[in-house]
């Protein structure tokens, strides 16, 4: 929950973050993460390009095969460190394999973090996505924070084509996304 949310949009984003938990545990597939990233390499960022991506963690899409095939089209790429609550999130640096070691809330995080960089590419873990380029996360608040405090980041929203909803609740804010990858296409959201 974001601490700036009213109480009715706080209630309506937890009713919604359940239900999309619920769905998405019936909807997982294993092979999901190959067909996401043939999706996301028809429309790959450039060589060259720094991308923050996220080691899947429960349910989620597995995003490893499109980090190791952005990686073989010459991307670098970058996996976040959770900070303290209130923060935005500190991307470091990772190739395939090197290692992981755990972080906060069930994440895998670079077992040696260098310096933090600013990925231009942000590949964003939702629960539930609208058309409009609105997603609705875990509630912490730590991928809006990050998009607010990156604007020119062009943040790509990442899950299985089930987890699409008519309308996410959008509070001040929530910041929309410039696409959204799902193993059964890619969406290009107009701005």
């Amino acid at each position: 929950m974001h601490d700036a949310d009213p109480p009715a949009l706080a209630a309506e984003k937890a009713a919604l973050r359940r239900l999309a938990l619920q769905r998405r545990a019936l909807i997982a597939a294993p092979d999901a993460g190959d067909a996401l990233a043939s999706c996301l390499m028809a429309t790959p960022p450039p060589p060259g390009t720094l991308v923050g991506g996220f080691w899947p963690m429960g349910e989620e899409v597995d995003l490893r095969p499109a980090m190791h095939a952005l990686h073989q089209a010459g991307c670098h790429l970058a996996l976040p460190v959770t900070p303290r609550r209130g923060l935005p999130l500190s991307f470091h640096r990772w190739m395939p394999g090197e290692a992981l070691v755990p972080g906060r809330f069930g994440t895998s995080v670079p077992a040696k973090p260098g310096e933090p960089v600013r990925p231009d590419w942000l590949l964003v873990p939702l629960l539930a996505f609208d058309r409009r380029g609105f997603r609705l996360g875990y509630g912490g608040g730590y991928y809006d924070r990050t998009l607010a405090a990156w604007p020119e980041a062009h943040a790509v929203g990442v899950a299985f084509s089930g987890q699409e909803v008519p309308a996410v609740p959008v509070g001040p804010h929530d910041r929309p996304l410039a696409a959204i990858a799902t193993e059964a296409g890619f969406i290009l959201l107009e701005r």
